[in-house]
């Protein structure tokens, strides 16, 4: 990063929903059982929102909860970016939505949607307003209600999907230390020919002319997304770490998208990453596209494996096809330390 970076992350919230599907739910509403999903994606458990809950409310929970844990006000916020694939509506974006329920009154708001990289994006876009100074504190939400849009009909993807939502504080550091930037690299790149391995329909029935499946509902090719997915990833690593002039042994925790536990082994293993030092959320919230980077990082909190001042490797994938990986610097207080 040829910018010194004047941006870092001072918080975090997170919420799921209190409904939890279980494997053996699962084997009740199609042709699966326990074993067959943990051997191929490593998922236990997932959680599901309401009927009457949308990607909005969980944005909302994880947003009051960053706030409560870390004494934090949110009335400064200048900007808020959601990201998301789940919106509750086409419009009034989820960010609007936010704002409304926070009462932030000066802000900008914005939707962002790059599926499963949402997060790493956002957390990119928060980063070059911050170090421009055209903002000085922006509110990243990352929500999704997978359980909306999956056909429980179809064992290979229905499996997969859960809800959840994250936030993140992004704050101007107006001294920052190039030995401790906030965002210290980033790679991203799109393979729009191989937006027709993952989709859902929407307005258009047809992509290049391909007549579209699903009825509005995710259709995935797994094999050929697991494959690219491997590929990209394990050299956007290498981008990274060049970028940034550093060594696999100088990453503290490496933070994918958690999109299935065995496609995770697989990138570690091809990246000659260590899974030890691997955060993730898929093996008790399964696969919930953007939430999922955020989620897996409360996940370290939680288990006081992430700590003030750790490098982390974050890299999102997903839809489209698009990917984005940053090099960070943990700056969220260790609460239980002060």
């Amino acid at each position: 990063m040829s910018t010194l970076s004047k941006a870092r992350i001072t918080a975090i919230g997170t919420y799921v929903p209190e409904a939890i599907m279980t494997n053996e739910d699962l084997e009740r509403l199609v042709d699966t059982n326990d074993e067959w999903i943990i051997q191929r994606t490593g998922i236990r458990t997932r959680h599901i929102v309401a009927s009457d809950e949308f990607t909005s409310h969980l944005c909302i929970r994880a947003a009051e909860k960053l706030r409560d844990t870390y004494s934090v006000s949110l009335d400064d916020v200048d900007m808020i970016i959601a990201t998301t694939t789940t919106p509750d509506f086409a419009f009034p974006s989820v960010s609007c939505l936010v704002q409304d329920h926070l009462g932030i009154q000066e802000t900008g708001a914005i939707d962002l949607n790059a599926t499963c990289a949402g997060f790493s994006y956002a957390l990119h876009v928060a980063n070059g307003l911050i170090t421009s100074g055209l903002h000085k504190k922006i509110l990243v939400v990352a929500g999704e209600t997978m359980s909306k849009i999956t056909d429980y009909r179809d064992r290979s993807t229905c499996i997969l999907f859960g809800d959840g939502a994250g936030a993140a504080l992004v704050e101007y550091d107006p001294n920052p230390d190039p030995d401790h930037a906030g965002f210290e690299s980033f790679t991203m790149g799109t393979q729009g020919s191989g937006g027709i391995h993952v989709y859902r329909s929407g307005l258009s029935s047809q992509l290049d002319q391909t007549p579209l499946e699903g009825d509005g509902r995710i259709v995935q090719n797994g094999r050929e997304v697991f494959k690219w997915a491997v590929r990209t990833v394990t050299a956007g690593i290498n981008v990274l770490l060049d970028q940034a002039n550093l060594e696999r042994d100088q990453i503290d925790w490496f933070v994918p998208h958690s999109a299935n536990l065995r496609m995770i082994e697989s990138i570690c293993e091809k990246a000659e990453f260590p899974l030890s030092k691997t955060l993730q959320s898929v093996t008790e919230m399964g696969n919930t596209s953007s939430a999922s980077i955020p989620l897996a990082l409360q996940a370290g909190i939680d288990h006081q494996q992430l700590k003030y001042g750790d490098r982390i490797l974050i890299y999102g994938f997903g839809s489209g096809l698009t990917h984005a990986g940053l090099i960070i610097r943990w700056d969220v207080p260790d609460l239980k330390n002060n």
